[in-house]
């Protein structure tokens, strides 16, 4: 049976991410589905933000496994589809309160496995690099111009041990991001074609 294929689409805040998922939708249609992003899909239901060590650390956990969750639905739910996933199971590793292997011991895996489910990451820069505005019209994003540039720097440095890792800076105008994008996941979806 062919492998499903699946795609991250990450970066700090601000840095376009929502804006494009929805463009992709629109423009490849039914050659994809997108995973919602977990954090969001939790915060909004309820589930309040906490600046405690311990909380960060069980929301993060069960961020993990919703991610998970979410991405096994769409599987099931779409099989012919390529997966386009908004955030992948390593983002909560720039978000943790603690060392890299205390992440991996408490979401009870390693890098190598959670880097090997994806098939290629599409990292869109925050403006927050360039100290541009960020905001956002996602309401249960909360972070500041400052937080979005550090959160970058650490979800870049995570996300781009991939062998397949396609960076997007924020100085490219927006149209040009959404069109490397488009043309980043055909390619996936085309370099898996050939026999």
């Amino acid at each position: 049976m062919k492998k499903q294929l699946k795609v991250v689409v990450t970066g700090g805040p601000g840095g376009g991410k929502t804006t494009a998922l929805d463009l992709f939708r629109r423009e490849l249609g039914n050659k994809i589905a997108v995973v919602p992003e977990a954090a969001t899909v939790l915060f909004s239901g309820g589930i309040p933000r906490s600046d405690n060590e311990q909380m960060v650390k069980i929301i993060q956990k069960t961020i993990f496994q919703l991610q998970k969750n979410l991405e096994e639905i769409h599987k099931k739910q779409f099989p012919d589809r390529l997966l386009v996933c908004d955030r992948g199971s390593l983002d909560g590793l720039a978000y943790w309160p603690g060392t890299e292997s205390d992440f991996f011991k408490g979401i009870n895996s390693t890098f190598e496995h959670e880097i090997a489910r994806y098939d290629a990451v599409i990292f869109f820069e925050s403006a927050a690099i360039t100290g541009h505005d960020i905001s956002s019209n996602n309401p249960v994003r909360n972070e500041s111009t400052d937080q979005a540039a550090e959160l970058d720097v650490k979800l870049q440095k995570i996300w781009s041990r991939h062998p397949h890792f396609y960076f997007v800076g924020s100085s490219e105008s927006f149209v040009r991001k959404i069109m490397f994008g488009i043309m980043t996941i055909e390619n996936v979806i085309n370099m898996h074609r050939r026999p």
